[in-house]
């Protein structure tokens, strides 16, 4: 426990600080008006569905890393970054090519043009950072399998404070500049990303000069890319799954107006803030879990796994006392609650923060054993429990409450307590079975000895 949460704090903040760049977005936002947070809460949603899904490819880096610092290979860790660094520059370009022409996509869904014009110019702002922001990620998986969570910290924290800076002075025109507005916030969100990109280099350079990161970029090794593509698809497939679920659920709740929207924008954000904690244990107990295997350590992986869901489990029925009990004091964060124009907002708002509250801690859970399952390079399985939990039962209980059943709004987020509550007990039960037929396996190995 005490180097799960050595490592896990440090990542955990620095997930807080990187997720806090949103949450500021939504705040300073937030004074623009309904509409203006309608179209941040539309262009937010198409840039973390695209990036999350192409991040996640990149996500098998610290897991690979892992097993290999585990397995004591000194070369495998730069071969491993460098590919993953050349896959970033790919996968970036469809990504790009999506933002540019999002607005005319968002149109043709008929969703209101007061939120489709902005949310399109803030994804044109902030499509020059994607190239960096998907590299930073794949640095940042270096240092993670090496257990040297301290410099991503620092580089978070740091990113948060660039970004109030540059909102201020984008949004509202400081120091004799335009006020851009929405469109502000895609260029601070640009600009943040390519910053924490030069600083990861910067420090990656210096600290593992040894591996010869940037070098192993140079040229493309078969065998390592297809090891990071082998294990990195499922799950990039299995955040696409989740993240276009929650997606989904955006653009459903976009057709019952600005005032359902941004509510629903202040509370999924504020869920997506709890939510950066068990994510940053995650991300611990899949470096833990990877290190043991990689070492031949079975009980050690069954350790960390245990030890990663009941943590975040902890933490998670903590956020779900603050929502349940003072919905309030969370929105009014974002929006002044006696201002009239804001009434129904905050009546939506605490609706669904009620509902987010139902499903904390299975969310803690399942994404904790996620991560467990990707120490363990296990992704395929877990991509089809995520397939049927998400769409099979949450987006389908969602649209059937929603639109069959009379329930409203509140329907979609019912079915995503419904998604998140299946996941969390198969993906347990699938570590669970996975650990306990490691273990058997090394006994019987030492038995044979």
């Amino acid at each position: 426990m005490r180097k799960l949460v050595a490592l896990a704090l440090p990542l955990s903040l620095a997930q807080l600080a990187q997720s806090g760049m949103s949450f500021v977005d939504t705040l300073f936002v937030g004074r623009l008006g309904p509409s203006s947070l309608a179209g941040l809460a539309l262009g937010s949603t198409v840039f973390f569905t695209v990036y999350n899904v192409l991040m996640a490819m990149l996500l098998a880096v610290a897991p690979l890393v892992a097993h290999a610092t585990g397995a004591r290979s000194e070369r495998e860790p730069g071969l491993i970054t460098g590919q993953a660094l050349l896959l970033a520059v790919v996968l970036a370009v469809p990504g790009m090519a999506l933002f540019l022409n999002a607005e005319a996509i968002l149109g043709l869904l008929g969703l209101p043009q007061s939120s489709v014009a902005p949310a399109g110019a803030y994804l044109r702002a902030i499509t020059p950072g994607l190239p960096f922001a998907l590299g930073f990620v794949a640095l940042r998986g270096l240092m993670e399998g090496h257990g040297d969570a301290r410099p991503i910290l620092f580089m978070a924290l740091a990113g948060v404070g660039v970004n109030v800076f540059l909102n201020d002075t984008l949004i509202f025109g400081r120091y004799g500049l335009p006020a851009f507005g929405v469109v502000g916030v895609g260029f601070t969100t640009a600009a943040v990303y390519t910053l924490m990109f030069v600083a990861a280099a910067w420090l990656v350079r210096r600290r593992y000069r040894h591996e010869a990161v940037f070098a192993n970029m140079r040229r493309l090794n078969g065998s390592r890319m297809r090891e990071i593509v082998r294990v990195g698809w499922p799950i990039a497939t299995m955040l696409g799954l989740e993240v276009s679920a929650f997606s989904v659920t955006t653009f459903v709740l976009g057709g019952f107006g600005d005032s359902v929207l941004a509510g629903h924008q202040i509370a999924i954000q504020s869920a997506s803030m709890t939510f950066m904690i068990p994510l940053g244990i995650a991300t611990a107990t899949a470096v833990l879990v990877g290190q043991a295997a990689g070492r031949r350590d079975p009980d050690g992986v069954r350790r960390a796994g245990a030890h990663g869901i009941g943590l975040a489990m902890v933490f998670m029925c903590l956020s779900a006392l603050l929502f349940w009990l003072a919905p309030r004091v969370v929105i009014g964060l974002f929006v002044d609650l006696g201002a009239p124009q804001n009434l129904d907002l905050v009546r939506h708002a605490t609706t669904f923060l009620a509902i987010a509250a139902m499903f904390q801690i299975v969310d803690g859970m399942q994404v904790t054993a996620q991560g467990a399952l990707r120490g363990l390079k296990d992704t395929r399985v877990p991509m089809l429990i995520t397939l049927v939990a998400y769409w099979c039962v949450g987006i389908a209980a969602g649209l059937l409450l929603t639109f069959v059943m009379g329930v409203g709004p509140r329907g979609m987020w019912f079915g995503l307590v419904a998604g998140l509550a299946v996941a969390a007990l198969l993906l347990v039960l699938r570590f669970s079975r996975l650990s306990g037929r490691t273990a058997s396996a090394a006994w019987s190995r030492a038995v044979a000895e």
